[in-house]
């Protein structure tokens, strides 16, 4: 009996030695690429590429993998189930995510904000002359931007384009080409559409930022950066992330030398694409963020609360400023 107790407690220590040596065997989260997801031919790529180009990941410690994405919900859809770290977003959708159990945290990236432009020969002079127009809306009727134009024009113009003039909604590409054709008298469109239109001689009528500055939302917030779930085993590997960031940021401000590598995914289609974007990347790097612009996020949650209603911001969402991660920003 003795030897036999021996026997089974010498097998039950090399099962325990076995398993301790399995799950040592498992790599740790922490030491796991960081997997950063991005829409294929958005300009987050221009930041990572410049990351990995200029071996900031290396210098800061961090071993990233790029995933891509051909849509923003199949980035979110990604980042819920597990199959990415980070992504970019706007920090609306992350604030409803955070108010269904989800413990995302959102780091600004950028503040490039859209533009309304008109044809050079338009007679298009300035917002008011929208009224009656035919005007393209990049996104859908719940586009924020959108939200808040109406919002503005209701409040200083008194009127509203969506009953007072004729909206049409799509896709920035498809709606540019329709600019182009003579179909539409001016387009609302993101600022990466915009730079290019605007290389073309396009007129700018309005910046978005400038609709913001008019309903009083100063500072403009950044309404897009990286997001990511609160985990604290890889607290590490985010920060060293943003300090890569951080870097390839300063470098894209100040390096002209840097943008010649980008030029291939940049996709340029004609003569001051180039120039045009790279200036409107530029002016998009955020300030650093601090309580004026918590303050002004809060206020522009609200207001887009009040216009958008549950149909944009969710049933249960409320503002929250756990959700922000202070950011160096412009360097």
């Amino acid at each position: 009996m003795r030897n036999g107790r021996s026997v089974l407690t010498r097998r039950q220590l090399m099962a325990v030695i076995a398993a301790g040596a399995a799950i040592c065997a498992l790599p740790s989260v922490a030491s796991q690429p960081l997997r950063v997801g991005s829409l294929r031919f958005g300009s987050v790529n221009w930041l990572l590429h410049t990351i990995e180009a200029q071996h900031l990941d290396a210098q800061a410690g961090l071993e990233m993998e790029r995933v891509d994405f051909a849509s923003n919900q199949a980035s979110t859809i990604a980042l819920l189930g597990d199959s990415v770290d980070m992504i970019v977003s706007d920090w609306l959708w992350a604030l409803r995510q955070r108010a269904e159990g989800e413990k995302l945290l959102f780091y600004p990236y950028s503040s490039a904000l859209g533009a309304i432009l008109a044809p050079p020969d338009s007679e298009i002079g300035g917002l008011s002359d929208l009224a009656g127009k035919r005007i393209g809306v990049a996104g859908s009727a719940l586009d924020k931007s959108w939200l808040l134009l109406r919002a503005h024009l209701r409040q200083d113009y008194d009127f509203d384009p969506a009953e007072d003039a004729r909206p049409f909604y799509g896709a920035p590409p498809l709606l540019s080409e329709q600019l182009r054709m003579g179909r539409l008298d001016a387009l609302l469109t993101y600022w990466n559409f915009a730079a290019r239109l605007e290389a073309e001689g396009y007129r700018v009528i309005a910046e978005v930022a400038d609709v913001l500055h008019a309903l009083d939302l100063d500072p403009a917030p950044p309404l897009v950066g990286f997001v990511w779930r609160d985990q604290e085993e890889r607290s590490d590997q985010i920060a060293a992330f943003f300090r890569a960031v951080e870097e390839a940021q300063h470098l894209l401000l100040h390096d002209d030398d840097v943008w010649e590598g980008l030029r291939p995914l940049m996709r340029i289609e004609r003569p001051g694409d180039f120039e045009a974007l790279r200036a409107r990347y530029r002016a998009g790097v955020p300030d650093p963020w601090d309580a004026a612009h918590q303050q002004a996020a809060r206020k522009l949650f609200d207001l887009l609360g009040h216009l958008g209603g549950e149909q944009l911001i969710g049933p249960m969402t409320t503002f929250d400023s756990k959700l922000f991660v202070p950011s160096k920003g412009r360097q």
